[in-house]
């Protein structure tokens, strides 16, 4: 890395130094926690488009599937809905749906002309009646079972940290299903059929209650660190926090939000040491010469789409993972927070912003957009509270102060034109 890049980082980092001097250093921890988060996000895109030029316009759904794993990982299993039966059927009702789709899999392969086209109707309409058969009674058992506390059929009960890998594995295993059949497709072709099954993801999380409460939410999902009302509890710390001249309320939230970020931190860490390993490694070589001349790569003997659905499914397996990280900070599953405006339009500016093909750009992009994000709002209601302050009350003043919410979109356009004209291939670019 050379001085110029560092010194980029210097100043990212200055600023959340500085917010924390000016203003709260619960604040600048809890921007630094989302940064290392974003900062894996967009680590997980820029390996599908810098490294081989797949334009993933669904990213919303592949964090919101990982972020589901905390729950089914983490949370204790609510017993009475499985000692009556009513989650195993609706297991066995979803292994019927799969042997359906299996099925007609085999029969599209086997089979041809217009008995294959009979054979895969007639098996889909009485597999379909035959699953919601299955299904909707064991749906129905499952979210009636006191539903303003369950609801669903809880988790496993296991420590938090293992939903980090299981989510990433999650977002993985969707990759690959829909890779298989949308990698096919050329590039605008497969943004949107990203974002179409991005959205059926986040559809089906908000509508299906007995996998994790849908619109409901899951909240007091289990921590991998202390609860700060249990550092609040402790002599030990209460000594600690006596001794650095703080209160004890004020104290806990900064060691759990330090503890969170150690944690966040060694993960990113290992993920930027792989991917600059594997970038510069003969794989990587070959990623990069595929992205660039398909034609030329497959004329090598490449196998082009068997490459690009592994880059796919690694980049969603980071995207995933991160979705676990963030429900693991949150302690709650909120479906409708899941929007494409947050999780896909943002990840994609930290990206470009950063540095496309460079995995450093990337984590720089993610730091710099995330605290801009979070501060814009805050400085534009500043800036419009002193535009107005001597202009007489009217429609124009009211107008300026509302016009301070939008200052999130017109700061992230405008740092987006910036960046494309003085420096379109990024602040880092790819070397």
């Amino acid at each position: 890395m050379n001085l110029r890049n560092i010194l980029l980082f210097a100043a990212v980092f200055g600023l959340i130094v500085i917010e924390g001097m000016t203003a709260s250093w619960n604040t600048a921890l809890g921007i630094l926690n989302m940064g290392l988060i974003s900062a894996i996000l967009a680590l997980g895109v820029n390996m599908q488009w810098g490294y081989a030029g797949l334009f993933n316009v669904g990213v919303v759904g592949f964090v919101a599937i990982g972020g589901l794993a905390p729950v089914l990982v983490a949370m204790p299993p609510v017993r009475e809905v499985w000692t009556t039966d009513g989650a195993y059927r609706i297991f066995f009702a979803l292994m019927v749906g799969a042997g359906v789709i299996a099925a007609a899999i085999f029969l599209n392969r086997r089979l041809k002309g217009r008995i294959r086209a009979l054979a895969m109707t007639v098996t889909l309409i009485a597999g379909y009646f035959a699953y919601r058969a299955l299904l909707d009674p064991a749906v129905e058992f499952v979210e009636s079972f006191e539903p303003s506390k369950y609801g669903n059929i809880g988790g496993l009960g296991l420590p938090v940290l293992l939903a980090w890998p299981v989510g990433a594995l999650f977002a993985a295993g969707a990759a690959w299903a829909i890779g298989k059949t949308a990698l096919g497709l050329r590039s605008d072709y497969l943004a949107i059929a990203t974002l179409g099954i991005g959205e059926i993801i986040i559809a089906v999380m908000k509508n299906e209650d007995w996998l994790a409460r849908g619109v409901k939410n899951v909240i007091g999902i289990p921590r991998p660190v202390p609860y700060e009302v249990d550092l609040q509890q402790d002599p030990g710390f209460l000594e600690f926090a006596a001794s650095m001249g703080t209160d004890p309320m004020t104290a806990s939230t900064i060691v759990v939000k330090l503890l969170y970020a150690a944690l966040f931190a060694t993960v990113l860490l290992v993920l930027i040491w792989g991917a600059e390993l594997s970038l510069r490694s003969p794989w990587g070589r070959m990623m990069r010469a595929i992205r660039d001349n398909e034609i030329a790569a497959e004329a090598m003997g490449k196998d082009v789409t068997r490459r690009h659905l592994q880059i796919f499914v690694i980049g969603s397996a980071i995207c995933g993972l991160a979705g676990a990280m963030m429900v693991t900070l949150d302690s709650q599953l909120t479906p409708g927070t899941y929007n494409p405006l947050r999780f896909t339009f943002l990840i994609w500016v930290m990206v470009i912003v950063g540095g496309s093909g460079n995995n450093w750009g990337a984590i720089l992009g993610g730091f710099l957009i995330w605290f801009l994000w979070i501060k814009v709002e805050p400085w534009g209601h500043a800036l419009m509270g002193l535009i107005t302050s001597g202009m007489a009350d009217g429609a124009l003043k009211t107008h300026l102060q509302e016009s301070a919410a939008h200052m999130r979109l017109l700061t992230m356009g405008l740092v987006l034109l910036l960046v494309l004209r003085f420096s379109p291939r990024g602040l880092i670019p790819e070397r």
